[in-house]
C-alpha cells in the first residue's frame, strides 16, 4: 500500500477508556455490593450500562474501532489471573463458591484468607494486583468475560478489537508464590501459558473478533536477552496460530528498544507505538528497522496520561512520517485513556482561559478522531479545528498564569547546602531521643484516619452554605478530639490528628498554592474503588501563607505526646496531580519544595517536633529504562531535602512510601536523609526491611505490620509475627512499629480493632527484647 493509500485507510481507535461513569456509578454499585445493600444481579446491570454507554460514546465521537475487555470491576490484571485460571489456592474455594465473592477476596482479602500483593503499573499512579505463581501453577482458559464483553459491542453494531493483557507482560509482573522460592521466575512458566492464549484467541475468533489486542508494556522496560527471546518465542508461536484473530501487539508509556525489532519481525499482523515524551524515540527507531511492510501501526500520537491539549499540528507531522512505515497507519492516544478524567466541560468552575488548555478522556477521543480525519481526508477538511487548536496553545504559552518571576528567581538563587541538614544523622538522632523519649519500637500511624460520612456531610453543608465556616470548624474540631482520644487510649507514642479537614493527601495543599487548581468532577482511578481527583499544575508555584500550622497547633494542645505535622511531599505532588508539560519536571519540583519548605519551617517554629512528609510516589514516578533514572533520582533526593533541611537537628523529620518495589531505589531512600521512613510492608512479608537491611540503611524505618487495604483486622499475634521477622533486618533501637499507610479509606471498628491489636503487638514485642 502506498502512503497516500494508507493515509486514506487511516481510522481512529483508542486502548481503553475510563471505567467509572460519569458520575462513579461503578463505585457506588460495587462498594454498595460489599455491604449487600446491592445485589449481584444490580451490580452487573450496572456494570453492563456503563460498558454499553462508554461504547456509545466513542461510536458517536468517531471512534472506527472500540476496545472491549478493558471494562474492570476491580483491575484487569486481575481479570487476566482469572482468563488463565492463576487462582492462588487460598483462594481457590471461595471463587468456586461464588465467582465474584471470589474475586473480590483476591482483591481486597476477607478476615480469614489474604488478598494479592498490589503495586504501581509501571509509572502511574494505578495499583494492579499481582499474580502469584509458582512451579506447580497450572493455567486453564476462561474466557467468559472476554468473549461477553465482545458480543455486547457486536450487538450495539459496532467494530470491537478485544484488549488483554499480553503473555511476557503478564508474567513478568508476577512474582513468586508465598511459599516458593524467591528466585523463581515466572516467565519460565511461558510455554505452559501459551497455550491457554491460543484458547482465549480462538474463542474470541469464534465469537466475531477480527482484531485482538495484546498490550506488551512490560517490554518498554530494560529486559534481559532472555527475556526478549521469551518475547519473540510468544510471538512467533501466537503468530503461528491458525485459528486466531488478527493480533496486534501494543506497547505504551515509553521507547520499545530492543523489542521493537523483534515485534517488528513478529508474525503478526500489526503494533500499536506510543510516540509521546521519552516514547517519541519510537519514530527513529522504526525507520531503522524498516518499518512494518504489509501491517497495520497504531500510531499514539495523543498523550493518554496528561491532560493538556495536543499540538495537533505536530501530531499530524508525525503522523505524516510514518505513512511510508507502514500498510496502515491508525491513530489513537498513546495509551488507555483510564488514567485521564472523563470529560473537562464538566467543570464549571475552572478559569475558562486554562479550560481551553484541557483535554480529558472525550477531549482526547475527539483530538484522535480530528487527527485520523486529518490524515485521511487532509488538512482542509479540519481547518476549524487546527485553527482553534493553534490559539489554545497560544494562549497557554503567552498567559501570565504559567509565569511568576518571584517564584522563578528564588529557584534559580537555591544553593547546594539549602538541601543539606545542619548535623549528621548520627547527632541529629541523639539530639531527638534525648527530646522526644520515645520508648523502644515507637508506635504511630501514617497519618489519615477514617473519613466518616459524617465528615463528609459537613464539607457538603459548608460548600452548599448550610453550615457557615465555624459551624464546619467546630465539626472538625470534634473528630480530631475523638481521634486524639482514641490514640492515647490505646496507647500510641506518635500521635497524628487524622486529617478530618483535608480531601485528599494531594488536593488539600494543591488548593492552597498558586499555580495549582482542582477540579470538582476530575476522577481517575487509583484502585479498586479507590478513585482520586488530581490536581493540575498549571503555573508557578508557591505558598502565599501557611497550611496546616493553625491545626496542628491546635492539636497539639490537646495531648503532651508528640503529634506529627502531616505534608505532601513535592515528588508525590507532582506525580498525583496533572502537571505542565512546558518545563522540566524538577524544575516544578524545586517550586513545590520551597512552598513546603516555608510550611516546614513554620510548623517547626510553632512547636511541632515531628515532621512527616510523605513521598509514596518516589518510586513509582522512577523512569522505566534505567539510562533515565539518575537525573530523575537527582531532582527528586534533592527536592525532598530542600523541602526539610531547614529545620533544627532535633525536630524529627518522618517520610512514608507504600506500595511500590523499593528494592531498586534503597540508595534513593536513604538520599533522602530522612530520620525515620515508614514503608508498606505487610502483604510483601517485611521484604523491605530485608531491602532496607541488605543496603545497610543507617536510619529509623517501620516497615507496616497492618494492611490498611484489605478490611481485614489483623490478630495481635499475626503483627507481632511480622514484627519479629522485621527485627531480624532492622535493630530495635531503629525500629517503628504502624500500619503500611493512612487509614483514610477504612471504617471506625476495623480501624479501632486492628491499632489495638498492633499496640499490643508492640508491647508483646517489646516485652521479649533483651534488657538493655
Amino acid at each position: 500500500m502506498t502512503a497516500k493509500s494508507a493515509a486514506a485507510a487511516a481510522r481512529a481507535t483508542v486502548y481503553g477508556y475510563p471505567r467509572q461513569g460519569p458520575n462513579r456509578e461503578l463505585k457506588k454499585a460495587i462498594e454498595g455490593y460489599w455491604k449487600g445493600r446491592v445485589t449481584a444481579d444490580a451490580l452487573q446491570a450496572t456494570a453492563a450500562e456503563l460498558r454499553r454507554n462508554n461504547r456509545q460514546r466513542l461510536a458517536d465521537a468517531g471512534v472506527h474501532e472500540v476496545p472491549t475487555g478493558d471494562f474492570s470491576y476491580y483491575d484487569h490484571v486481575l481479570d487476566t489471573t482469572v482468563m488463565v485460571g492463576a487462582i492462588p489456592e487460598r483462594h481457590r474455594s471461595a471463587v468456586e463458591a461464588d465467582a465474584t465473592d471470589g474475586y473480590f477476596a483476591m482483591a481486597r482479602g476477607t478476615q480469614d484468607v489474604g488478598p494479592l500483593e498490589m503495586t504501581k503499573w509501571f509509572d502511574t499512579n494505578y495499583h494492579y494486583l499481582v499474580p502469584e505463581l509458582g512451579p506447580d501453577t497450572v493455567f486453564t482458559a476462561d474466557s467468559g468475560k472476554q468473549v461477553g464483553e465482545l458480543k455486547e459491542a457486536l450487538a450495539q453494531g459496532l467494530t470491537a478489537r478485544p484488549v488483554l493483557v499480553g503473555p511476557v507482560t503478564y508474567l513478568l509482573l508476577a512474582k513468586p508464590a508465598p511459599g516458593v522460592p524467591a528466585d523463581f521466575e515466572p516467565l519460565t512458566l511461558l510455554d505452559r501459558l501459551l497455550p491457554v492464549y491460543a484458547e482465549v484467541l480462538a474463542d474470541l475468533r469464534a465469537a466475531g473478533a477480527e482484531w485482538v489486542q495484546l498490550d506488551e508494556p512490560g517490554l518498554v522496560q530494560d529486559r534481559t536477552p532472555a527475556e526478549l527471546n521469551a518475547a519473540e518465542r510468544a510471538y512467533r508461536n501466537l503468530g503461528a496460530l491458525t485459528d486466531r484473530p488478527k493480533l496486534l501487539v501494543a506497547s505504551y508509556f515509553d521507547r520499545l528498544g530492543d523489542a521493537l525489532p523483534i515485534l517488528a519481525q513478529a508474525p503478526v499482523e500489526g503494533l500499536a507505538l506510543d510516540f509521546t515524551d521519552a516514547a517519541a524515540a519510537n519514530l527513529d527507531a522504526l525507520a531503522a528497522v524498516g518499518g512494518l511492510p504489509g501491517k497495520r501501526l497504531v500510531a499514539g500520537v495523543v498523550n493518554g496520561r496528561n491532560i493538556w491539549i495536543n499540538d495537533l499540528q505536530k501530531s499530524l507531522s508525525t503522523l505524516g512520517t510514518l505513512l511510508g512505515l507502514a500498510d496502515r497507519v491508525d491513530v489513537a492516544a498513546s495509551c488507555s485513556l483510564l488514567h485521564v478524567p472523563l470529560d473537562a466541560s464538566a467543570e464549571k468552575d475552572v478559569d475558562p482561559q486554562i479550560l481551553r488548555w484541557l483535554a480529558f478522556a472525550q477531549q482526547k477521543t475527539a483530538e484522535v478522531v480530528t487527527l485520523a480525519k486529518g490524515l485521511a481526508q487532509g488538512t482542509d477538511a479540519i481547518t476549524g479545528e487546527l485553527a482553534a487548536n493553534r490559539a489554545g496553545l497560544a494562549s497557554r504559552t503567552s498567559s501570565p498564569i504559567t509565569r511568576d518571576p518571584a517564584v522563578r528567581s528564588r529557584a534559580e538563587a537555591v544553593m547546594d547546602a539549602d538541601a543539606r541538614r545542619s548535623q549528621p544523622y548520627a547527632e541529629r538522632t541523639a539530639a531527638q531521643r534525648a527530646h522526644l523519649r520515645l520508648p523502644l519500637l515507637p508506635t504511630t500511624t501514617i497519618g489519615s484516619f477514617p473519613q466518616t460520612g459524617e465528615l463528609r456531610t459537613a464539607r457538603a453543608d459548608l460548600r452548599a452554605g448550610r453550615i457557615d465556616t465555624a459551624g464546619y470548624e467546630e465539626r472538625i474540631k470534634a473528630e480530631i478530639q475523638e481521634v486524639i482520644s482514641f490514640q492515647e487510649k490505646t496507647g500510641l507514642d506518635v500521635l497524628v490528628h487524622g486529617e478530618p479537614e483535608r480531601n485528599d493527601m494531594v488536593q488539600y495543599f494543591a488548593e492552597q498554592l498558586t499555580g495549582c487548581l482542582a477540579t470538582q468532577h476530575g476522577w481517575v482511578q487509583s484502585y479498586g474503588t479507590r478513585y482520586v481527583r488530581p490536581p493540575i499544575l498549571a503555573g508557578d508555584i508557591s505558598r502565599p501563607e501557611p497550611m496546616t500550622v493553625r491545626w496542628t497547633s491546635y492539636v497539639q494542645s490537646l495531648s503532651d505526646r508528640p503529634v506529627k505535622g502531616m505534608l505532601t511531599g513535592p515528588v508525590t505532588m507532582l506525580a498525583w496531580s496533572f502537571v505542565r508539560d512546558d518545563q522540566p519536571l524538577g524544575d516544578t519540583a524545586r517550586q513545590v519544595a520551597l512552598a513546603l519548605r516555608d510550611e516546614v519551617n513554620d510548623l517547626e517554629a510553632a512547636g511541632t517536633s515531628v515532621i512527616q512528609v510523605d513521598e509514596p510516589a518516589l518510586r513509582e514516578t522512577l523512569p522505566l529504562r534505567a539510562a533515565d533514572r539518575d537525573a530523575y533520582l537527582a531532582w527528586a533526593t534533592e527536592a525532598f531535602r530542600l523541602s526539610t533541611s531547614g529545620v533544627r537537628p532535633d525536630t524529627q523529620i518522618h517520610t512514608h512510601m507504600c506500595y511500590a518495589e523499593f528494592g531498586d531505589i534503597v540508595q534513593a531512600i536513604d538520599d533522602l536523609d530522612a530520620d525515620v521512613i515508614s514503608l508498606e510492608a505487610a502483604r510483601s512479608h517485611m521484604q523491605v526491611a530485608r531491602e532496607l537491611a541488605a543496603h545497610g540503611y543507617p536510619r529509623e524505618a517501620g516497615p507496616g505490620v497492618y494492611d490498611i487495604h484489605s478490611p481485614r483486622v489483623p490478630s495481635a499475634d499475626e503483627a507481632a509475627d511480622l514484627l519479629r521477622t522485621g527485627l531480624k533486618a532492622i535493630p530495635a533501637e531503629r525500629l517503628w512499629v504502624n500500619p503500611d499507610c493512612g487509614l483514610k479509606t477504612r471504617a471506625w471498628p476495623e480501624t479501632r480493632a486492628s491499632l489495638e491489636n498492633l499496640v499490643a503487638a508492640a508491647r508483646t514485642v517489646r516485652s521479649e527484647l533483651p534488657a538493655s
